[in-house]
């Protein structure tokens, strides 16, 4: 369904109009109509039709200057104009101005409907071309030679001289261009697996498709239009007073990036870089507007950037603060997913409100990843590399075109990050647990052992260690002591004629009198009672 915007100064005519036709059969879907050309056009920069009915005599703004601003900022828009008998010569300036077609008034509906089939019929076969994949492979083939090509990747990265320039825009057969110049890079934002099975999952095919649409956008101007070797798609502005030429680059751009996203479905992100005066100064105004595609990473795709506009807002690059990183180290080691994703997401704010420069972004998440495995070095040492997480780290942070992307990625690894510290941490008291439980089993008998002298001997604090211990074995270390060593005197009661001071001595308590009254609560009997009971069911 393509949409139409009708225009005219009498409300009668518009409502003639409106009412005589039903749109959607012809394909149609009126979207607005309005009093003079100043309304229409405020209206189409927001509505973006497909299709303008004018009227040529309007006050404020009439047919040819509407006209005429359309085919400067909208050239994907149509323009059928409605003229009276008497206004031939201005019937000749529209169509000077590539105008669709015009209709004389008075006009029937009939005639009006018959143009609107025609009208569709070519606009259909325009999207069937634009989208007809053996059609594009065909261009394809006949595009420029890659001489040509290089010649102007040349040019703009400034390794010709003077005398070699003018000689191969002669033998290329290229338009002369004259001062002043500005260059603009176009670089496509990603394809996801959808879109490239809509283009035969053929990279090249989608990306002549936007040099296709490129060209077609700067039909007529003063530009060069190239691909370089990056499968960026380069434009070259000149000839225009300094202020308009930077106006009509970043209008045009803006043009491109929405009719690629319109026909082709999928995105842009166009970098515009600084005026220059000669071509030995191109390289200057590339390497500008490449700079500004690097703001994509801040910004987000799908967008027209210009350097001048990053470079008046760049603030000097920060570091990381302190609080911050203590914050963060520590989320790693003892915190949730949660915490650390909400931590991550105020930094990647925090990037994209500063302005930096896509390095110094790049040494701030870097600073991120280096906290990440030192954590987990400090835990694990060198079984770091067994971390499932470790693949993911070792990606190439170049690759991702957006903070966005690298928020996911960050995410990605913490979350990773922190169920592996989590679960070494778990195996590592374990390990130190059952050393404990070792050293206790050997020490037992020592009536001088203590809590200190076994968190000593596994190299951590009372207070940690007694924690962690109780979690494991649901007593303190004292109580597990002392359930060792009654379990050990039971033992020696029921197997050996010991006496009960001797089998106290022998399990690690010095005072008999202590033993007898600890064995008891342990065991609800004496050491005596329990051995004279053991003989009883021995007897029976």
């Amino acid at each position: 369904m393509y949409r139409i915007v009708i225009v005219d100064d009498e409300a009668e005519v518009r409502e003639g109009i409106k009412e005589s036709i039903e749109w959607d059969r012809h394909g149609f879907e009126c979207i607005g109509d309005y009093r003079n050309g100043k309304e229409a056009l405020e209206a189409i920069s927001e509505l973006k039709p497909d299709l303008v009915l004018s009227d040529i005599c309007m006050p404020f703004m009439d047919g040819i200057e509407l006209t005429r601003q359309i085919h400067l900022n909208y050239p994907y828009i149509k323009v059928i104009i409605l003229t009276g008998h008497d206004e031939f010569d201005y019937a000749q300036k529209a169509l000077r101005l590539k105008v669709h077609d015009f209709i004389v008034k008075p006009i029937t509906a009939n005639e009006l409907r018959s143009l609107l089939d025609k009208v569709k019929i070519e606009m259909d076969k325009e999207a069937e071309n634009r989208e007809n994949l053996s059609h594009l492979k065909m261009q394809l083939h006949q595009s420029l030679p890659l001489l040509r090509e290089r010649f102007l990747e040349q040019l703009i990265n400034g390794t010709l001289r003077d005398l070699k320039i003018q000689e191969r825009f002669e033998y290329f057969s290229l338009p002369l261009i004259s001062p002043p110049y500005l260059v603009v890079a176009i670089d496509i934002d990603d394809l996801d697996e959808i879109k490239k099975e809509r283009w035969q999952n053929d990279p090249e095919l989608f990306r002549y498709a936007a040099f296709n649409i490129v060209q077609e956008v700067m039909e007529g101007k003063d530009v060069i239009v190239f691909r370089t070797r990056e499968e960026r798609i380069i434009v070259i502005f000149s000839g225009e007073a300094e202020e308009g030429l930077n106006e009509t680059a970043i209008n045009l751009s803006e043009v491109i990036r929405f009719c690629i996203e319109k026909y082709l479905k999928f995105t842009v992100t166009v970098g515009v870089g600084k005026l220059c005066s000669t071509l030995n100064e191109l390289p200057f105004s590339y390497k500008g507007a490449i700079s500004a595609l690097d703001y994509r990473f801040l910004h987000g795709k799908n967008r027209v950037i210009s350097i001048l506009d990053m470079e008046g807002a760049n603030k000097p690059a920060q570091q990381l603060d302190i609080e911050w990183n203590r914050r963060f180290s520590t989320l790693i080691k003892t915190g949730t997913f949660e915490e650390a994703q909400i931590l991550i997401g105020q930094l990647i704010s925090k990037l994209k409100d500063s302005l930096m420069s896509l390095g110094a972004c790049y040494l701030q998440i870097q600073a991120i990843i280096i906290a990440i495995m030192t954590m987990i070095h400090e835990l694990v040492g060198d079984d770091s590399a067994h971390f499932k997480g470790h693949e993911i780290l070792l990606e190439d942070i170049n690759r991702f075109k957006t903070l966005d992307e690298i928020e996911t990625w960050l995410n990605t690894i913490c979350k990773e990050a922190i169920s592996y510290i989590s679960e070494q941490r778990n195996d590592q008291t374990k390990m130190q647990v059952l050393s404990v439980i070792a050293y206790i089993e050997k020490h037992y008998s020592d009536e001088n052992l203590t809590v200190d002298d076994l968190c000593r001997h596994v190299h951590l604090s009372k207070s940690y260690f007694s924690t962690v211990f109780k979690q494991h074995k649901e007593q303190t270390i004292m109580e597990y002591v002392t359930r060792v060593r009654i379990e050990k005197a039971k033992d020696l009661l029921q197997h050996t004629p010991m006496k009960s001071y001797e089998v106290a001595s022998k399990v690690g308590y010095g005072d008999p009198q202590y033993f007898s009254v600890l064995f008891k609560k342990n065991t609800g009997t004496t050491p005596t009672e329990y051995r004279e009971k053991l003989l009883r069911e021995k007897i029976q």
